[in-house]
Parts: C-alpha cells; sequence; structure tokens
C-alpha cells in the first residue's frame, strides 16, 4: 500500500477544494457532483517546527522538510459498491492509498448542492462507510468461496495461510454484512498478515475532517459534535478545516502574510496544517533530519524502522553497506546549542543495525559498498 492518504467523502462536501489549497495544485471544484473523475496526486510540505529550529543552531545552506502525499478520489455515492456513480473506479483508487481523510459536509449553505438534499454528517459518513464496507464484503465473500480449495493444496505455505485465514474471514464476513468495518475487530499480526492481500478499505485508518463556514472554524457547531462523538465511539480522530478560509490562505504568496491572516481570525495554525501532520500520524510515519552545512533535512520514515531501514531511506547503498550510524536526538541539540556540546555532555551515541530509530533523531550513516 502507498504512502499516502486519500481523500474522500460524498459528492460537493469541499473534498476538491481542500485539495487545491493543501497542496496549491490545479484540482477542478465545481458546484455538480463527480466534477473529479481521475484522482489528483499532490506531494506536500509536512510543518515541523524542529527542522526550522534545527537551522538556528546549525547553518544550512538550504533547508529540505519531509513530505507527504494526498490523493484527491472522486465522490462516492449510495449504490457505489455496485457500481453507481462510477463507483467501482473510485473504490479501486481508495484501495491504492494508506489511510483515509474523510471529509465531511458541516455546513449549510443553500447555494451548494448536497447529493442528498439535506445536510446530516452522521448520514453522509454512514453512507460512505457502509459502501466501503459492502465493498469489502464482496472482496472477502470471494476469498471465502476460494477457501476450500486453498485449504486442499499441496503447497504447505499455502494450506498454513488458509487456515489462519478462514476464521479472519467467517469474522470478516459478519462483521461487514452489519455494516461495520473491519477495524473494528481486534485482529493480530498473524490475522492481518493472512489476509493482507485482500487489501481491504475498511481496515485502513481514517481521520474525520469537518469541512464548516467561516463562523464554525474556531469552535465547531453542532455538526462538528455529532462527528466528534461518532469519531471518538470508533477510535479516530476528527479536525475542524474551512474549505473558503483555506483557499484565501493558499492565495496569499509569503508565510507572513498567511500568519498574518490567521492571527486576524483568531487561529495560530491553519486547517491544513492539522490536516497534513493527522495524516502523517496515520500512515505511521515519523521523521528523522540529517544536518550539516549542505543542508538540514527531514527524512520520513516507517515507526519501528532499525537504522539500516533508516538509512535506505536516503540510498539502497546506505542500507546494503551500513556500518554504523551517529545519533543524538534535536531535544538535545536545542538544549546544549551546538554538537560538540551534545558529544561533550555524552549525548552523542554510536548505534548499531538493531538501533530502533526514534521520531526526531538527528543522523549521520557511516556505510561501505
Amino acid at each position: 500500500m502507498g504512502l499516502n492518504c486519500g481523500i474522500v467523502g460524498l459528492p460537493n462536501v469541499g473534498k476538491s477544494t481542500i485539495f487545491r489549497a493543501i497542496t496549491a495544485a490545479p484540482a477542478e471544484a465545481a458546484n455538480y457532483p463527480f466534477c473529479t473523475i481521475e484522482p489528483n496526486v499532490g506531494r506536500v510540505e509536512v510543518p515541523d517546527s524542529r527542522l526550522n529550529k534545527i537551522t538556528e543552531f546549525i547553518k544550512p545552506q538550504k533547508t529540505i522538510p519531509s513530505v507527504v502525499e494526498f490523493v484527491d478520489i472522486a465522490g462516492l455515492v449510495k449504490g457505489a459498491s455496485k457500481g453507481e456513480g462510477l463507483g467501482n473506479q473510485f473504490l479501486g483508487h481508495i484501495r491504492q492509498v494508506g489511510a483515509i481523510c474523510h471529509v465531511v459536509r458541516c455546513f449549510d449553505d443553500p447555494n451548494v448542492v448536497h447529493v442528498d438534499g439535506k445536510i446530516d454528517p452522521l448520514s453522509d459518513i454512514e453512507t460512505i462507510n457502509l459502501e466501503l464496507a459492502l465493498a469489502d464484503l464482496e472482496t472477502v465473500s470471494k476469498r471465502v468461496s476460494n477457501l476450500s480449495k486453498m485449504l486442499k493444496s499441496h503447497d504447505k505455505k499455502v494450506k498454513e495461510k488458509a487456515l489462519i485465514a478462514q476464521p479472519v474471514l467467517e469474522i470478516l464476513q459478519k462483521t461487514l454484512e452489519e455494516g461495520k468495518p473491519a477495524r473494528s475487530i481486534d485482529l493480530d499480526e498473524d490475522q492481518l498478515d493472512a489476509i493482507k492481500d485482500l487489501h481491504l478499505i475498511t481496515l485502513k485508518k481514517v481521520l474525520y475532517v469537518c469541512n464548516v463556514d467561516e463562523d464554525a472554524v474556531s469552535d465547531g457547531n453542532d455538526h462538528v459534535e455529532k462527528v466528534r462523538k461518532y469519531a471518538e465511539a470508533e477510535g479516530a480522530k476528527h479536525i475542524i478545516i474551512c474549505g473558503k478560509i483555506e483557499s484565501e490562505i493558499a492565495d496569499l504568496d509569503t508565510r507572513e502574510e498567511k500568519m498574518e491572516f490567521l492571527e486576524s481570525i483568531g487561529l495560530e495554525e491553519s486547517g491544513l496544517d492539522k490536516m497534513i501532520r493527522e495524516g502523517y500520524d496515520l500512515l505511521d510515519l515519523s521523521t528523522y533530519f540529517t544536518a550539516g552545512e549542505k543542508e538540514v533535512r527531514a527524512w520520513t520514515f516507517e515507526k519501528g524502522y532499525k537504522a539500516p531501514q533508516a538509512a535506505g531511506v536516503i540510498h539502497t547503498d546506505f542500507e546494503r553497506g551500513f556500518i554504523k550510524a551517529e545519533v543524538y536526538h534535536c531535544t538535545d541539540l536545542f538544549e546544549l546549542h551546538t554538537e560538540q556540546k551534545v558529544k561533550e555532555a555524552g549525548k552523542f551515541r554510536i548505534e548499531g543495525k538493531e538501533y530502533v530509530v526514534k521520531d526526531g533523531d538527528v543522523m549521520h550513516f557511516r556505510f561501505n559498498v
């Protein structure tokens, strides 16, 4: 699966407006359903104050942030799992992303058409979730029907995998038939591995993005409160964003202008910055840094990576010829101000192949190929 977030929702909830603002990419935004058919893809910088703070103590020629990819997927409608509204094509796009940002309309505006003719965020969420569950149910049911062949296989590995998968598929089938997502089941690593190749949509983590009007951007509204309770019950997160405001911010030229605009409406940061960070976290991604006179750079890695894997993010040769990593944490630099003082304080370490890289580590790799 890709290390990217798919932006999904019903038509006309503000997905493309938010995507256009988040990436400054020219996604079409129009007041009618299905204006987005092929998914738009954009890579965006991840806001990280630590990167700029590192450059206060290590002066580089250039600074390079980490990035995350967002995919704007066309609006789903009731019946998408059966092909309604080009549903099969859209569902195929969702299968390819690593996590889901579910945009929910939480604003009233008679000038913006709602596909169902009414503003009801919980109904909207359940429409999408039901269609995704039905799509997964079809996938699981096909595997169940083929299970008997796998259980009779002469290939030991295929048979063992089928034996592990059988009870999982039965639970999944029952859960999905009830319209509940696969992620609502507590599955262990072996069980998840047994169904990994199904690429189930409802196993993906979800962030609910409440798209509100200007009046509700600070404190939300009744619609947002309903979404908040729904998300909490599911163990998911929610954020508040105003697509209209974010579009205005995106049109400003400098960071100073953007900050002044945010201050003028009583916000410390944009909703999009929150969305980008939450999307990064949703994908189980972390950041380590390399720092020197040429550049200070943030590198994205998957949580749990050991030092050689993290080195491989820079170049495969780094992983193949890994010898050791010189490591300290960025907070040590913030406290002590120079790498020399970090070394003198005993915070500078030499780590080997088994070291699990931490978010915020500053690393230098030694390798030989």
